[in-house]
């Protein structure tokens, strides 16, 4: 399966607080994302094509919203007045954090990080 080589995604990190960074809890490791990432690409590798690169005659049935999804993503066009092509990038986006929560299916909560991920990227680049 061919990689693109192109990054949709500018994501700010802010500073972990120093409370959180020496408590005893650990979060993902870098192994456990790692095999995250990977099942993703098994998914997509699947499907015959990575995320970014689905085809537009199968992108409503690839990327299939329910109810909460289909009013997430409707909001978000209305408040953030995005383009036909912002719209197949977002519903892209939110495939991809789907496959990464192991999820058949896109949810309101992929379609709503992704749209967090646009957020961000607006605020970026202005």
């Amino acid at each position: 399966m061919p990689l693109l080589d192109r990054i949709d995604l500018h994501v700010e990190v802010p500073a972990v607080p120093y409370k959180e960074l020496r408590a005893n809890e650990t979060g993902v490791t870098s192994a456990q994302m790692r095999e995250r990432v990977n099942a993703a690409r098994v998914v997509q590798e699947a499907r015959g094509f990575v995320n970014a690169a689905i085809p537009p005659g199968v992108i409503r049935e690839v990327c299939a919203l329910d109810e909460a999804g289909e009013r997430t993503l409707e909001l978000a066009m209305r408040k953030m007045g995005l383009s036909a092509r912002a719209h197949d990038r977002l519903l892209k986006v939110a495939r991809t954090v789907a496959d990464l929560d192991r999820a058949e299916r896109v949810l309101s909560k992929h379609l709503a990080e992704a749209v967090q991920y646009r957020s961000l990227d607006r605020s970026y680049w202005g």
